[in-house]
């Protein structure tokens, strides 16, 4: 009763945690019928002399090991960092012993110190990537100086020790090596999941804003004409009441009320103007940038619309969506310069005939130098308060290619940041007439 208690207590559940119980147990079988087969087939068939007693006994304490977790603990149980590299730790150290009694570094299987490393390399935290990194290597420098001969027909092999020590360091280099590159590699994977994971969460909820200002729009635009009639009509009873009758007061307040409801739809319809799906699904360029930078223009500073022809162009202003991922963007980067300018924010809108820029320039400090490069990459953060993810800018840059868009960041010379925002033309302009997105970029590493 006491040891089920303790088991209970010791319950290796986490509902967050990095691999299912299920996963190391399946690998753990995969790894005992390998050596089980390996035993048998050298001893009884190639014919050498191998202590059966002492390795089948240790390949049989981990297939016990491996039922007892498998009626302890449901198979779909997530394994907390610690529980896991535990499991990881013994496999090691089961594989230690199985090859200290079969011949040491000499045994062709000593490569499989690597397995549960580059394992844990995937799934665990730094810490306990190095601490089972090192356990491994503690452990190929134990059997290289204590195991038993290698199983040889007739007298021992003896390799000289020139090659020994060779082989020592090739296993401890590449347990380094892979574990290093692996827990690289898997750590950016997941940064990059994870990123990727809260630009949707952006996306959607400026997807759910648009929404609302379709709807916002809807509304103003069936609501618009009923109100007009309505305040028609009590304004000509006003009109016909006689001066002192008990009703003037009651219809002066009833045409302020009505005409107070027709301001409200009209700032509704202000804020939802540009919706895909309402009769403003198109606006021009510069509308859009002004619609994207009205959020974020704070009292103590000024944001300023510049729009122009580039060169000696004499194209019409485009007009575009008002697309979700446009509007969060080039928001999100006008946020940025705002935060970090002194007293002025400038949205420069151009176009000609084959290309349409946005460039927001602040006079702020500019950009580090040192992250210049790195601008646009996920957790690359120019400030150093708490809290921040350094996700913004991604975030902003990832949407805006989404529309086919190329954002460049720089440094101005006279001081300040610039981001530059360059559309194809045809290619801004068809985003409201496909009422689609070009195809979104996957995740990689």
């Amino acid at each position: 009763m006491e040891i089920a208690n303790w088991l209970e207590t010791r319950s290796p559940r986490a509902p967050g945690g990095p691999i299912r119980l299920r996963t190391l147990i399946l690998i753990r079988w995969v790894a005992i019928s390998g050596q089980l087969v390996s035993l048998l087939a050298v001893h009884f068939s190639l014919g050498f002399e191998l202590p059966l007693l002492l390795t089948l006994g240790a390949v049989g304490l981990s297939a016990l090991v491996n039922v007892l977790s498998t009626a302890l603990w449901p198979p779909q149980t997530r394994l907390g960092d610690t529980d896991a590299a535990l499991y990881l730790g013994y496999d090691v150290i089961q594989l230690s012993v199985l090859l200290a009694l079969t011949g040491g570094l000499q045994n062709p299987f000593a490569l499989l110190f690597v397995v549960p490393v580059t394992v844990a390399a995937t799934i665990l935290s730094l810490r306990s990537t190095v601490v089972l990194c090192t356990l491994a290597l503690v452990c190929i420098s134990l059997v290289a100086i204590f195991h038993w001969p290698l199983p040889w027909d007739g007298s021992p092999l003896v390799l000289p020790p020139v090659y020994m020590t060779g082989l020592w360091a090739a296993l401890v280099l590449g347990t380094v090596f892979i574990a290093a590159y692996i827990f690289r590699v898997s750590a950016e994977a997941r940064r990059m999941s994870d990123a990727y994971d809260a630009l949707q969460s952006a996306l959607a909820k400026e997807q759910r804003l648009s929404a609302l200002g379709a709807l916002s729009a809807a509304a103003a635009h069936e609501l618009g004409t009923p109100l007009s009639t309505i305040l028609l009509v009590t304004k000509e009873i006003a009109r016909e009441l006689p001066a002192g009758s008990p009703l003037a007061h009651d219809m002066r307040l009833l045409v302020e009320q009505t005409a107070r409801c027709r301001e409200i739809l009209g700032r509704l319809s202000g804020l939802s103007q540009g919706a895909l799906d309402s009769p403003f699904g198109r606006l021009p360029v510069s509308a859009l940038a002004e619609a994207a930078a009205a959020p974020h223009r704070p009292r103590e500073r000024r944001v300023v619309i510049l729009p122009q022809a580039l060169g000696h162009s004499t194209a019409l202003e485009p007009e575009t969506a008002r697309r979700a991922e446009i509007m969060h963007g080039l928001g999100n980067l006008v946020e940025n310069a705002v935060e970090f300018s002194r007293v002025v924010v400038e949205l420069h809108v151009g176009w000609d005939d084959k290309q349409v820029t946005i460039d927001v320039l602040d006079d702020g400090p500019g950009f580090p130098p040192g992250l210049l490069a790195e601008l646009g990459e996920p957790y690359v953060s120019t400030r150093r308060e708490a809290g921040r993810l350094g996700l913004g800018l991604f975030i902003a840059k990832t949407l805006l290619e989404r529309t086919g868009a190329e954002i460049i960041f720089r440094n101005r010379q006279g001081g300040g940041a610039q981001v530059s925002v360059a559309w194809p033309r045809a290619v801004l302009e068809s985003l409201a007439a496909e009422g689609r997105l070009l195809s979104p970029p996957k995740p990689t590493a």
